[in-house]
């Protein structure tokens, strides 16, 4: 990268709360790859889950006022925003603006504007896109070799796709790659876009505990030592509702479920601080303080001379 990225920021309402550590961690690790932030000024709730189930066009109000705000910024190239839904929200709103009609009515309730010239991107695209795993290798001073990871992107960031418009909406690889640039594994895991519950955990925890088990189920199975993701409400199900999904399936999950940006950070040379994982739910220390014992396992394998029944 010869010159600094520059993007309008929304962090979104959860990253003011219950995702504060995805927010601490985003902010911290695009600033060490040099991706300039700048919070777009006075910016409101996108409308979250319940807004376009009411009134499409005041939804798109709410996530239209946020566009435009962003367009009055100078110099940035994008809008960023870490959390999934927040990010459906606002590209939705800019997709159905394309409509001169519902743009007209839309911009008929802002007291300015959305003129729809900035891309919308989730902050996983743009750490994919614009600094890429080969950029982000050699800047890892610490790997996380013999950290096997199940890479889950939940149901909506690449869905539906013609909206969206990143990686493949079935089977996503930018999450994969990036862990793989520092050091971890990502393993098969073929539950990477399917639901966790949402927003059910309060109205049917038993819909959560059903399909937010399945997926700790089959995250272990495959061998994982945890879960990465990009969503707050996916970590929420998966961490804080585990004990729950224990109780009512009747297993024994004590599986971390990390952040994305938790990790990058942590393989930038950031304490476990910096990145917040003292929040998270499940603790992952006893995981992470295990990896300088594995990276060593790995390579005393590796130097091992093969076995005559493999050479033939």
């Amino acid at each position: 990268m010869s010159q600094k990225l520059r993007y309008a920021y929304y962090p979104g309402c959860s990253g003011q709360g219950t995702s504060k550590e995805y927010e601490q961690s985003t902010r911290a690790v695009c600033e060490a790859l040099g991706m300039e932030l700048v919070d777009i000024p006075d910016w409101s709730c996108c409308g979250s889950s319940p807004a376009h189930t009411v009134d499409h066009r005041l939804s798109s109000a709410l996530s239209g006022r946020n566009l435009a705000l962003a367009e009055r910024l100078e110099g940035v190239s994008a809008i960023l925003t870490p959390c999934p839904s927040c990010l459906t929200n606002l590209k939705v709103s800019a997709h159905k603006m394309k409509d001169p009609e519902f743009a007209a009515e839309v911009n008929a309730l802002l007291d300015f504007p959305v003129r729809n010239t900035l891309p919308v991107k989730s902050i996983l695209q743009a750490i994919y896109e614009d600094v890429g795993p080969d950029a982000l290798r050699p800047k890892a001073v610490r790997l996380l070799t013999g950290l096997k990871l199940a890479p889950y992107y939940g149901c909506i960031m690449n869905r539906p796709p013609h909206i969206m418009e990143f990686d493949d909406h079935e089977n996503p690889i930018a999450m994969d790659q990036l862990m793989e640039a520092i050091g971890a594994e990502a393993v098969t895991f073929p539950l990477k876009v399917e639901c966790c519950g949402a927003s059910f955990g309060v109205a049917r925890r038993d819909i959560v505990q059903k399909l937010s088990g399945k997926l700790l189920d089959t995250a272990a199975s495959n061998g994982a030592d945890a879960v990465v993701t990009a969503c707050p409400l996916c970590q929420m199900n998966l961490d804080l509702r585990q004990d729950q999904i224990n109780v009512a399936n009747n297993t024994s999950h004590n599986m971390p479920v990390f952040y994305y940006t938790q990790l990058i950070g942590l393989a930038l040379g950031m304490t476990p601080s910096q990145v917040g994982l003292e929040k998270l739910e499940v603790s992952p220390m006893a995981l992470l303080e295990s990896l300088p014992a594995r990276a060593e396992a790995q390579a005393q394998a590796a130097k091992k001379p093969a076995s005559k029944g493999a050479q033939s």
